[in-house]
């Protein structure tokens, strides 16, 4: 590289270097937050990998450049928060647009098209060891959740309109709820004890129940918050929707997957069986005459 660089390479490769040392920090601080040792290699490897690419842009600037603390600070939660594989994948998302800044300055630099393939390629394969149980256990979770969605967003619906009375739907909800929550724990007990499988019976259970636990709290928190029994159904609905939008965006990152479609397919099943579920609350009202 003969040529003096412009003054629009200095900036890419002084915001190339910004991110590699910033991404060297949160690799470094997730690494001694794991308690996996395999774990801690993986990340101490990526770390290593981001420091070197650092040095290498740091040869060509001349001069030191500070991390970005927010996104360490960010990242670094997330990952102790939502696990490391989440963490790893949002941040390489977040990347994406570097690729394009790397090549429009690979004809200048051309170690440039090297670090690029590394950050692509190297990174990708280094991310894929790691092992975390949160995502071992990812369908015990989605059975946990999809069942309580489905089933107690249509029972909300039907008491809704056949008790009208806040107080009493909570009730009913939370008792019907926690028994699902038991029976449906068990089940993945069951289940899981009958699967070769290196997931442990016990915490199958337990990511289960807790999901489906969380999920009907958040489903019946409106009626103990508001008076009027439509504004609780509403609130439901986007709750539940929240929870389907945040589950899944959460699972297309650590897992790498679409999110668009399993969003919408969840979504409408949940509604879905809400609807039904609400024109039978008005009808059995209707038949059995209930005044509440």
């Amino acid at each position: 590289m003969s040529e003096p660089l412009s003054e629009e390479v200095r900036r890419l490769i002084a915001a190339f270097q910004r991110a590699e040392i910033t991404e060297h920090h949160i690799y470094s601080r997730l690494a001694r937050a794991t308690r996996s040792p395999e774990n801690r290699a993986v990340l101490e490897r990526i770390a290593a990998d981001e420091l070197r690419h650092y040095r290498y842009w740091q040869g060509l600037t001349g001069r030191e450049i500070e991390p970005a603390r927010t996104k360490i600070w960010f990242y670094t939660g997330a990952g102790r928060l939502l696990g490391l594989t989440f963490a790893v994948r949002l941040m390489e998302q977040g990347e994406e647009g570097a690729q394009e800044n790397y090549q429009r300055i690979g004809e200048v630099v051309p170690q440039a098209l090297t670090i690029a393939q590394e950050e692509k390629v190297h990174e990708e394969a280094l991310i894929g060891l790691l092992d975390e149980e949160r995502l071992r256990y990812t369908g015990s979770v989605v059975l946990g959740l999809n069942d309580a969605l489905v089933e107690l967003t249509g029972a909300l619906a039907g008491l809704t309109f056949a008790l009208q009375n806040t107080r009493l739907i909570a009730m009913t909800g939370a008792i019907t709820g926690i028994a699902a929550a038991l029976s449906m724990a068990a089940s993945e007990y069951l289940s899981t004890r009958t699967e070769e499988t290196d997931r442990d019976p016990v915490r199958a259970a337990l990511y289960t129940g807790v999901a489906y636990l969380f999920t009907v709290l958040v489903l019946i928190l409106p009626y103990l918050v508001f008076s009027n029994y439509l504004i609780c159904l509403a609130a439901t609905l986007v709750g539940a929707l929240l929870i389907i939008a945040f589950f899944n965006y959460y699972i297309s990152v650590a897992r790498d997957v679409p999110f668009r479609r399993r969003f919408v397919e969840m979504a409408l099943l949940s509604l879905s069986v809400a609807a039904v579920s609400f024109g039978i609350g008005v009808l059995m009202r209707v038949v059995f005459g209930v005044e509440v």
